[in-house]
């Protein structure tokens, strides 16, 4: 796919036109830049300064580090760039500086600004970005999918036993070609070179897997060690870098992962992508790869499973099924990074960052960068970092109805905060240079553009991307109010922010008045929108597709409300926590109180079930649903895998256990699980885990077992204690269900 007029608008895409660059790496004095083109890859160095930018030039008083210096205009915080003929030199700097000034580089206060990425320095100042002109599909990408042996007698394999070796490496490449390395044939340091040979022979821009680098690329590393083996992976013949403790956070969730970073290549993890994913749908069950190769159905019907506990007992009885199963691993990890890594292929193009660290970013950080890059192009200095502030009210929500009702329409405004942003013109005060406004606006143009695009495309690849293009756009578009009432970034402004959140709720409520002034009956309020009950005669679409365009007209311009959904019910549990059944039979459910998965399943599925009853009219049959389930709870064939729970641990083990003895947290049935385990858990992992015993007033961490440790021969599940559990959830709907009779009724 070529660039499109619209990614020659520098505020988004930088001001370098070059394309089909893939990579950027440090080269000594230079920077290379390595290309795709249809005769294969090449590369081109050329100079670069690194920079670090500073408020006073007598903070260098005393430094020895040679430097040339650019005044900034105007009168921002950083008014002087420092640069340096190498990155050692600007390290050195830093490091200076840090001492000077006793502000470490990522102190909120620090009189200067480093950014402790080369390749980021350089797309940052150059106006670069990667992929430019490229297609997806034109990337040359590796899927990589180890197996490994496990000693008898333990649970897991353990990298540093000597026995617990790889005995399968699986790779498909983006063109097909499938590569299964045999641990029946090779030995452990020839499967090792086998791997390495057959990623120098693809020479892919990208390596794929899923859970990539917490496991195989650990695995790989550390049994190369063990055999003196280099693992000279990069594109010039450098072993991989390794770091060993790098930390993501996303929202709530914490992971600790060792990074490896490989030379002029890309290093995409699908579990980290399927996170991202997953963080506001909250549709998946599991994140692991047999589960969302069947969420996303690109699981095969002939796909090959095995339960983790007997791939060594496989290998060595029916090694043949073993393999296939690795390879069906690797088949659905391609599969996956193709419907996941396309809206971050396509950010790349924007962000200056490198392919394997657009995903890690936030959308705030990504969008500091835009201001960033164009300040730095246009030699303009740049405002100090937003401190901490106070939290200010956020949008207008309310629950003015409980129960079940219908019929349902549902309106929002269209992007709520962009829009109040743009009409009432509000920006951040520290944007010396008035970009925020104008790029806000120029990302909606794109973003209408790329959905007119994708209308008129007569080719279904090129109605792809751009429908792609488009919901990336979505995305940044409502990242906009984010950064605004974001600390810690440079251009933010959170007074700016709860402005615009006042105006949100001015909005909703006028919406609210002008519905009621039609007579229809607000259900649910939630931020930007309405799930209301239309008035007697409203019953058709078109009608009240003509209510909505009535309430959008009463509003402000540039406020435009639509209608985004039509429901035959729908059940209010509480503010933000509801359920919709569509007229095509479509449940809907929202909030964490009806979906979390951080509960038992089977308590997830009976509450789907009950709100199913709920929604079609049938709440007499609830009673009925809760005693089947207290008999299957009963039954002797019941699957653990249905009461266990699952729960991510957000710190290490050790950093619990030291908690606990201080008494700053309570003890957890997931840590405990992790601190009686064979094997080293970070966090990040998820530990699935049942409750043994007989008592329904079992304490969940003094009598947890893992999953996988439950013998069907010798069943020990807490019946009791999970019918209770079942009874409690039950109840807290019992105002939504008919009332047993009493003597006053009879």
């Amino acid at each position: 796919m070529q660039m499109s007029e619209n990614e020659h608008i520098p505020l988004l895409f930088g001001h370098d036109t070059r394309t089909g660059i893939i990579a950027v790496e440090p080269a000594g004095h230079f920077v290379r830049l390595f290309y795709r083109t249809d005769q294969g890859v090449h590369f081109h160095d050329e100079p670069f300064h690194p920079f670090i930018l500073v408020s006073d030039t007598a903070l260098l008083g005393g430094s020895r580090t040679p430097c040339s210096i650019r005044t900034l205009a105007g009168d921002d915080t950083f008014r002087y760039q420092l640069q340096f003929d190498s990155w050692g030199d600007c390290l050195t700097a830093r490091d200076f500086l840090a001492k000077k000034s006793g502000k470490a580089p990522g102190a909120v206060d620090a009189p200067y600004l480093f950014i402790p990425d080369l390749a980021h320095q350089y797309l940052l100042s150059t106006g670069t970005t990667l992929f430019k002109g490229l297609d997806f599909t034109s990337l040359r990408c590796l899927a990589l999918d180890i197996e490994t042996f496990c000693a008898e007698g333990y649970e897991f394999s353990n990298p540093e036993r000597p026995e617990d070796r790889i005995i399968s490496i699986a790779l498909k490449d983006s063109h097909g070609d499938e590569t299964l390395l045999r641990g029946d044939v090779l030995s452990e340091p020839e499967l090792l070179r086998a791997l390495t040979e057959t990623i120098h022979r693809c020479d892919p821009d990208v390596i794929i897997g899923h859970n990539i680098f917490r496991f195989d690329l650990d695995y790989i590393g550390r049994r190369a060690r063990l055999h003196g083996i280099v693992l000279d992976w990069g594109r010039n013949g450098a072993p991989p870098h390794i770091t060993p403790s790098s930390r993501w956070s996303l929202a709530e969730k914490v992971i600790d992962f060792p990074r490896w970073d490989v030379y002029g290549r890309h290093i995409i993890d699908t579990y980290f992508l399927v996170q991202l994913y997953d963080i506001g749908l909250r549709s998946l069950e599991s994140h692991s790869l047999k589960q969302v190769a069947r969420h996303f159905g690109i699981a095969s019907d002939e796909r090959v499973y095995l339960d983790g506990n007997r791939i060594s007992e496989t290998f060595l009885t029916d090694p043949d099924r073993l393999f296939r199963y690795n390879l069906d691993d690797v088949r659905e990890t391609q599969a996956l990074f193709r419907l996941l890594a396309y809206p971050w292929f396509l950010q790349t193009r924007i962000f200056p960052y490198p392919f394997q660290n657009c995903p890690l970013r936030g959308n705030a950080t990504r969008i500091n960068t835009l201001f960033l890059r164009e300040y730095l192009h246009r030699g303009h200095s740049i405002p100090g970092r937003t401190s901490e502030t106070t939290p200010f009210e956020g949008g207008y929500t309310e629950l003015a109805r409980e129960g079940v009702c219908g019929p349902i329409v549902h309106c929002d405004v269209a992007s709520l905060y962009p829009s109040l942003m743009l009409t009432y013109r509000l920006g951040p005060g520290k944007d010396s240079l008035g970009l925020f406004l104008p790029m806000l606006a120029e990302l909606r143009r794109f973003r209408l553009n790329a959905k007119q695009s994708a209308r008129e495309a007569a080719a279904d690849g090129e109605r792809h991307y751009f429908d792609a293009l488009q919901q990336v756009f979505k995305v940044l578009i409502n990242s906009f109010f984010g950064y605004l009432g974001a600390a810690l970034h440079n251009f933010s402004d959170p007074e700016a922010a709860a402005e615009v959140t006042r105006l949100g709720r001015v909005t909703i409520r006028n919406m609210i008045d002008l519905l009621k002034a039609e007579a229809a009956e607000p259900v649910e309020i939630d931020t930007d929108g309405v799930y209301f009950r239309p008035p007697q005669g409203c019953e058709t679409e078109e009608q009240e597709q003509a209510l909505v365009g009535r309430i959008s007209s009463g509003l402000p311009e540039g406020i435009d409300v639509e209608l985004d959904g039509r429901f035959r019910s729908m059940f209010a549990y509480k503010s933000k926590n509801y359920a919709l059944l569509g007229y095509d039979g479509r449940i809907i459910i929202r909030g964490s109180s009806l979906r979390s998965r951080g509960i038992e399943r089977y308590l997830r599925e009976f509450m789907r079930e009950m709100i199913t009853l709920l929604l079609t009219g049938d709440s007499s049959g609830v009673e009925q649903l809760y005693e089947s389930y207290v008999a299957r709870l009963r039954s002797r064939e019941l699957d653990v895998a249905w009461v266990a729970r699952t729960e991510t641990i957000n710190e290490s083990p050790f950093a619990y256990r030291e908690k606990v003895r201080l008494g700053k947290r309570n003890p957890s049935a997931a840590f405990e699980i992790a601190l009686a385990a064979q094997r080293s858990y970070r966090a990040g992992d998820q530990i699935s885990y049942y409750v043994s015993g007989s008592s329904k007033d079992a304490v969940a961490y003094e009598s947890c077992r893992p999953a996988g440790a439950f013998d069907p021969a010798h069943p020990d599940i807490n019946v009791a204690y999970y019918i209770e559990k079942l009874r409690h959830l039950k109840k807290r709907f019992e105002a939504f269900l008919p009332r047993e009779p009493t003597l006053f009724d009879l």
